[in-house]
């Protein structure tokens, strides 16, 4: 069996900087080795205060949710307008394109299946589904029921992690991730630590075919719509696990098997912020640009090497005792997708930059 089957990673995830000039339809083009459509784009305004916003493909090019907020999706025409061969276009709204200061902006972006969907009847409720099995990621669309249920997620193995919003009213964004115990609760909009809310994945961890919910609104309000971003492992391009903190700047090393292009860590035990760290606002090995997933905050940059985390051919390691990623004896989970796999198909290794 290769080592990896996935050699370019940016065939299915990049990130994308740019700053505003305040032009209606301005395009945002990529620059890794393969030309990427997005089928899910995470914008962050990152000199100034403004919600994170979010865009697929099965909801549509201009609905967006923000993941710093409880709000329902809204159409939004001034915002990202579009979806293009490689990358997108923006509208003029100041949170993508403000050209007067101007200000400057990040994209997150996954490729899934160029937004075709398909029925999937593995649930007990029938979900649209737009899948990438190679990937391990895929949007999964559902009407709840308020009964005890299921839900065909299309990756053909059991998720690693579980992003659910409800679309039509507010509620916070419900997070499973396989290193937490059991279905204990994350919250993507929040600080807060670990629950178990035995309602919300109506206590039953996800299968190779389906994942559940209970009766609580936040997943399954009668006749209310959802969306759901299922991520699996891959070897070489995606890992998704935890490490234990030791609150100080000689930190933790993580083993990912890869070069990381982007890392989320949030404490699972204590109350703190979901960071993101990439490496293209960080072209360093000492990433220390910080973004939060739960706040509208401009970016962070650390004054020293020792806020961050070590970019590595193989991994990460923790060079902060900040408590955001390195409070002793905390647990952090963590997402984490690759810049190159650690050895190629080939069985050729990669080096560290």
């Amino acid at each position: 069996m290769a080592y990896t089957n996935i050699d370019d990673p940016s065939a299915y995830f990049q990130v994308a900087l740019w700053t505003g000039d305040g032009n209606d339809n301005k395009q945002i083009t990529n620059d890794g080795n393969s030309d990427l459509k997005p089928d899910l784009v995470w914008l962050k305004d990152r000199t100034q205060a403004e919600s994170h916003a979010w865009f697929d493909s099965s909801r549509g090019a201009s609905v967006r949710l923000q993941s710093n907020n409880t709000n329902a999706e809204s159409t939004e025409t001034a915002t990202l307008k579009s979806f293009t061969t490689d990358g997108f276009t923006v509208g003029t709204s100041g949170s993508v394109n403000n050209g007067s200061n101007p200000d400057n902006y990040v994209a997150w972006q996954w490729k899934v299946n160029g937004g075709t969907t398909a029925s999937n009847s593995d649930g007990s409720i029938t979900s649209t589904v737009q899948a990438n099995q190679d990937a391990g990621f895929s949007i999964i669309t559902y009407t709840g029921n308020a009964t005890n249920s299921t839900v065909g997620h299309g990756l053909g193995v059991q998720p690693s992690v579980i992003i659910n919003k409800k679309r039509g009213a507010t509620a916070s964004w419900s997070v499973w991730h396989s290193a937490l115990l059991g279905t204990q609760l994350l919250e993507l909009n929040t600080t807060g630590a670990t629950a178990t809310v035995a309602a919300i994945w109506n206590s039953t961890v996800p299968t190779s075919s389906v994942f559940s919910i209970g009766t609580d609104g936040q997943t399954n309000s009668n006749n209310t719509t959802y969306v759901t971003y299922a991520f699996a492992e891959k070897q070489g391009y995606s890992k998704f696990g935890s490490y234990v903190g030791n609150g100080n700047a000689n930190g933790s090393f993580v083993y990912l098997g890869f070069k990381p292009a982007w890392v989320m860590i949030k404490p699972a035990t204590a109350v703190e912020q979901w960071v993101i760290i990439d490496g293209t606002r960080s072209p360093s090995n000492q990433a220390m640009k910080q973004l939060k997933a739960d706040d509208s905050a401009v970016e962070y940059n650390g004054a020293s090497v020792t806020n961050g985390i070590d970019i590595l051919s193989n991994g990460f390691k923790v060079r902060t005792s900040r408590t955001e990623i390195n409070t002793s004896g905390v647990k952090y989970i963590y997402m984490a997708f690759a810049e190159h796999p650690f050895v190629t198909s080939t069985g050729i290794p990669t080096t560290a930059r």
